[in-house]
């Protein structure tokens, strides 16, 4: 595996939406399977020493100048974030905020969103526990549109006590009640904390409904849950963001055992998700689960 040369991007603009694409063709040499062994496991490429958790400049990146790394979250190739225990999630929220915090201070950095894309099915090509972080040079469009709504937090609001899933610590995990997947899950904290670095003292809490979130998605078929998750926290711009308030989006991709929740044609081109699972009957299915000994 060799890294590529730096590069350029090829920012471009939809004059149609305004919204930004970056075109990154040099993504399609980067390996789909590591041909010996895996690279994120102790002793391998990535990961040439003993560690707890562990990041590295991806060497396939869709930003330039180092603005795209890979967090990997256990040494244990066969762990999950949500199997790790209390203590490995707290590691794993603190690895976010340090790299949050370190890109984040970059002059050239104005958004640093973390993310995983758990399963092959939704692109993870290493089964390895890991995920990633995009440092961005404006804010993107979908933490934007957060970010400047009228009124008051939503995410400061209680929501409607049967879509809550768990609480611990200061956070909470619900469905949304306007959920776009099938068992959707939003997890913030309950006091307004606009990012991860601020919410590290709650870092407990959080790793405490974070398990209980991602062990219910996984026990709800008894079978590990393909899911995107990714945070949304205050931009590093140096504005003041007074509506940013961190949260994680999980969506998961199956919508029953095996069958995969396709986002097509008719949601794609209006813009507007047609959610075939009541979040209602999604949280009681997930609190049923959750509350197994």
């Amino acid at each position: 595996m060799t890294t590529p040369r730096d590069f350029s991007p090829d920012v471009r603009t939809d004059p149609l939406t305004g919204v930004p694409a970056v075109i990154v063709a040099r993504r399609q040499e980067r390996p789909l399977l590591p041909a010996h062994g895996c690279p994120f496991c102790p002793g391998g490429l990535e990961a040439p020493e003993p560690y707890l958790t562990h990041w590295f400049p991806n060497r396939w990146p869709p930003l330039p100048d180092g603005r795209a790394e890979v967090l990997l979250f256990a040494p244990e190739h066969d762990a999950s974030l949500g199997s790790m225990g209390l203590a490995g999630v707290t590691r794993v929220l603190d690895l976010w905020a340090e790299r949050s915090v370190a890109q984040g201070a970059r002059a050239d950095v104005a958004y640093v969103l973390v993310f995983e894309n758990r399963g092959p099915e939704v692109g993870a090509t290493i089964a390895h526990p890991h995920g990633q972080l995009y440092a961005f040079s404006a804010v993107p469009p979908a933490p934007l549109a957060e970010l400047v709504r009228p009124g008051s937090c939503p995410l400061c609001q209680a929501p409607p006590q049967d879509l809550v899933l768990a609480h611990s610590g200061g956070w909470r995990a619900w469905v949304p009640e306007a959920a776009g997947w099938p068992y959707e899950l939003c997890v913030a904290p309950l006091g307004h904390t606009p990012d991860l670095a601020a919410a590290r003292a709650t870092f407990p809490g959080a790793a405490a409904v974070l398990t209980t979130a991602l062990r219910a998605l996984d026990d709800l078929w008894d079978a590990p849950m393909p899911y995107m998750l990714w945070v949304h926290q205050r931009p590093t711009d140096g504005g003041l963001w007074p509506a940013a308030h961190v949260h994680v989006h999980i969506a998961p991709l199956l919508r029953t055992p095996g069958v995969q929740r396709f986002v097509a044609a008719g949601e794609l081109g209006s813009g507007v998700f047609f959610n075939p699972v009541e979040p209602e009957d999604a949280a009681a299915a997930l609190r049923a689960v959750a509350r197994r000994p």
